[in-house]
């Protein structure tokens, strides 16, 4: 049996991952959280081979989630499910830690495939995953200025060019306004762009919105 934990913010989509993965004879959810802080509690308790997470999450984010995961020798084997664009953050997940990426846009099945893969020991990667992989390897100097960014940079990048303002993604994140107008400096600093505005044009060009 494949014991599975969720990690996400919305009750409905861990709602929606609990009844796909019921229908697997194999597998088994042995418990929920909406936050870092809730994960912590339900990893300590409940059994756990494969950790469903998403990776916006209020206060430590997925990114976070797995990079501290990482750091402390878990043996729970993280699967990414996420609304994020996969050719933006799949690999950037694989590189911190994740075993696998599916979009919660696909085909639910999938997830229970990822799974069990997972739970394996083995990368769950789409064809078009394992595509972008093979053109990273021959491409090793990133051409996405944006890849420089911390989780957190990205993060208020993304949300600034969703139209949020800064108190909105600060009570979002659970940050101070002060923290996120700094974090906002480094990514225009990082990015060499002078506005809001142009940050926005960045985001959507590069497809990160």
């Amino acid at each position: 049996m494949i014991n599975v934990v969720l990690c996400d913010d919305h009750a409905l989509v861990r709602r929606g991952l609990r009844l796909t993965l019921s229908e697997a004879v194999d597998i088994k959810v042995t418990g929920e959280a909406g936050s870092y802080s809730e994960l912590r509690e339900v990893l300590r308790s409940a059994p756990c081979d494969v950790l469903l997470l998403d990776l916006s999450l209020p206060g430590r984010g997925g990114m976070e989630v797995l990079s501290t995961l990482s750091e402390t020798d878990s043996k729970v084997r993280t699967l990414i499910v996420s609304m994020h664009p996969e050719d933006q953050y799949a690999i950037r997940c694989l590189k911190a830690g994740a075993q696998g990426y599916v979009g919660k846009s696909g085909d639910p099945q999938e997830i229970v495939t990822a799974a069990r893969t997972v739970a394996q020991g083995r990368k769950y990667v789409t064809p078009e995953m394992a595509q972008m992989l093979a053109e990273s390897v021959s491409r090793p100097i990133s051409e996405m200025t944006h890849e420089a960014l911390s989780e957190r940079e990205l993060q208020t990048l993304i949300k600034i060019a969703s139209g949020k303002r800064l108190s909105e993604i600060a009570n979002e994140l659970m940050l101070s306004p002060k923290t996120v107008s700094v974090y906002r400096s480094r990514v225009m600093d990082k990015l060499q762009l002078p506005s809001n505005a142009a940050l926005t044009t960045y985001a959507i060009r590069n497809n990160l919105v």
